[in-house]
């Protein structure tokens, strides 16, 4: 919730009037206690001006939907918004729709990520219970993009198999590099790891020890397995 802001004005709906003004928000979005009303004295004197305190209601939502209609307003971007705001887990996700989703999602969802960014500063700024993960997606973009990188990660790891040389991925934003941590986390002969800096922190593939090891036996065994075959043939070419 909002912190209660003081404001004097001559009367108490003109107090009111000027609060609504400076918190850029109507009078259903607000609570109002009145600390003191106007009075206007004997014969005009000692007259004293209306004193109120006003905070914004904890409608975050609402925050954040007219964070993005002015945002949206000024890329010049149509597009309708649905919120869904779970209390209980601090989670508000927003999705949105139109013809040109395109120019909101960027290079990479760069553009997507940036406007999370910024909405979940708007948001928190007037949350002050605690910290409210804001989500926002437009055209099923993030589990489009999870499945991308989730095959990149495999075919990228067969081929670091194949290889048995490192492959290093290009630069990722970490909600994109756990995705890849994630994939081959279960992968018994590869591992990952970031390295760098932000932005340009990137993730690496590399083959894990017991691979190799792995490799070298079964290598040694096909060899085993040739050579007996050679000497079989060498015998029973002999016997005949």
């Amino acid at each position: 919730m909002m912190d209660w802001v003081d404001f004097t004005a001559k009367t108490v709906d003109d107090a009111i009037t000027d609060a609504l003004i400076k918190l850029e928000t109507t009078s259903d979005n607000v609570e109002v206690e009145v600390i003191e009303k106007e009075s206007n004295g004997i014969l005009g004197l000692f007259a004293k001006p209306a004193k109120i305190r006003v905070r914004v209601k904890n409608d975050v939502k609402q925050i954040a939907r007219n964070f993005l209609e002015k945002l949206l307003k000024a890329m010049n971007v149509e597009a309708n918004i649905e919120i869904d705001y779970d209390e209980l887990e601090g989670v508000m996700q927003i999705d949105l729709s139109g013809d040109d989703m395109g120019v909101l999602i960027g290079k990479r969802g760069q553009t997507l990520d940036s406007l999370q960014v910024l909405t979940s500063t708007v948001v928190n700024k007037h949350y002050k219970d605690s910290y409210l993960k804001v989500k926002l997606d437009t055209e099923n973009y993030r589990e489009r993009r999870r499945e991308t990188l989730e095959n990149l990660a495999k075919n990228l790891a067969f081929k670091v198999k194949r290889t048995k040389k490192q492959v290093v991925l290009e630069p990722m934003n970490p909600y994109e590099r756990r995705i890849i941590h994630s994939a081959l986390q279960y992968d018994k002969f590869v591992e990952t790891h970031s390295e760098g800096e932000e932005p340009y922190r990137k993730v690496v593939i590399t083959l894990k020890k017991n691979y190799k090891t792995h490799n070298n036996r079964t290598n040694s065994h096909y060899k085993s397995y040739n050579n007996q075959n050679k000497t079989n043939k060498t015998v029973n070419t002999v016997v005949d």
